[in-house]
């Protein structure tokens, strides 16, 4: 056999998938499901012809600047536009656009409920990345041809936050019965909101709609406010406890010399916020580049920093997350049933 024959003889055992990932993406669609070694490279060299990125994203404070300082820090030359609303806020303005053609968003980072919208509006382009190897099944939405709309970027915890210095210990709750504990009667309370509704719905899958009744004999106060609002009421006494709080704002107060400190129940409604890609971004490259970022190591360390945990890691308690695999409608309807039931067991 002559040196010809064997280059075709190698060529074709080579697998049709080799050969699609050895020859560079032509179109958007190639581009957001290439895989090659040169992924990160090919990527920063367009972000940088592209100049900059337009970035979506629900995170507050000042976590998604860090994450700004970051990204151009590493990748010099593609500036980063940054947009920063609530969940709800950018979907609205999402489908506007969508409505109106005007392509802006390049990469998107928000919750889960969101997310779910844009992707049944067609508002959301699937896509891969080699990061996506590091996160289990469960939090990656699968698209067709293995590609998926969003992978979990942060999670956010909700569980009891506690007064240490006014919860005998024998008292403190370690699972939902211990909030039906005697010491603690007429001392919690629990904010107006998703966050609050998630966790009767947990308690709901753990137990039963009779248990979560048996909670009303409590006296749980209903507050109007926020949930770091409410951490400051703990930390200062007005309410001892509360059942539905974000580890992260606890883990906040706590760091500032607050008596606080956070337990997780049987089970702990997450709220996630994923990275995806808007479904015609006008910097392809960037769009890609910024959502391997925010799901790289290098982007965990950042949202860690600002206690953020990582669906990439196993914290000791099992998460939940009621969004997921639910329809906006269904998830609605959900909401509405365990919201009506938290109204029916609290005192204003």
């Amino acid at each position: 056999m002559n040196f010809i024959s064997l280059i075709i003889l190698a060529l074709l055992l080579v697998s049709p998938e080799a050969r699609a990932q050895t020859r560079k993406p032509a179109t958007i669609a190639e581009l957001a499901a290439y895989r090659g070694a040169d992924r990160e490279a090919l990527l920063y060299a367009g972000a940088k012809t592209e100049g900059k990125i337009t970035w979506y994203t629900s995170l507050a404070g000042d976590s998604y600047k860090e994450l700004v300082k970051a990204f151009e820090t590493k990748y010099q030359g593609v500036r980063v536009e940054s947009y920063r609303a609530a969940g709800a806020e950018l979907v609205v303005r999402l489908q506007e656009e969508g409505k109106a053609r005007r392509n802006i968003a390049d990469t998107i980072e928000t919750t889960e409920g969101s997310l779910i919208f844009l992707r049944d509006e067609k508002l959301l382009r699937p896509y891969d990345s080699p990061q996506l190897d590091k996160y289990p099944e469960d939090g990656k939405e699968r698209a067709d041809k293995n590609l998926v709309y969003w992978a979990l970027a942060r999670e956010s915890y909700i569980g009891l936050t506690y007064n240490k210095t006014l919860v005998p210990k024998e008292a403190v709750p370690r699972n939902f019965d211990g909030l039906l504990h005697p010491q603690l009667k007429g001392k919690m309370g629990i904010s107006i909101g998703q966050t609050s509704d998630k966790v009767i719905g947990a308690m709901l899958k753990t137990r039963s709609e009779e248990f979560v009744k048996k909670l009303k004999a409590q006296e749980i106060k209903l507050y109007s406010i926020d949930a770091p609002a409410l951490v400051n009421n703990i930390a200062a006494g007005e309410i001892v406890a509360s059942p539905a709080i974000f580890q992260t704002h606890t883990l906040l107060a706590a760091s500032k010399g607050a008596p606080v400190e956070w337990v997780p129940m049987d089970l702990v409604p997450t709220n996630v916020g994923s990275a995806a890609i808007a479904a015609n971004p006008p910097h392809p490259h960037a769009a890609l580049l910024m959502a391997d970022f925010l799901l790289s190591s290098a982007g965990q360390q950042v949202l860690e920093k600002y206690y953020y945990g990582s669906g990439a890691k196993d914290y000791g308690f099992k998460k939940w997350r009621p969004e997921h695999g639910l329809t906006t409608d269904q998830y609605e309807k959900e909401l509405e049933r365990w919201d009506k039931l938290l109204n029916s067991i609290t005192r204003k």
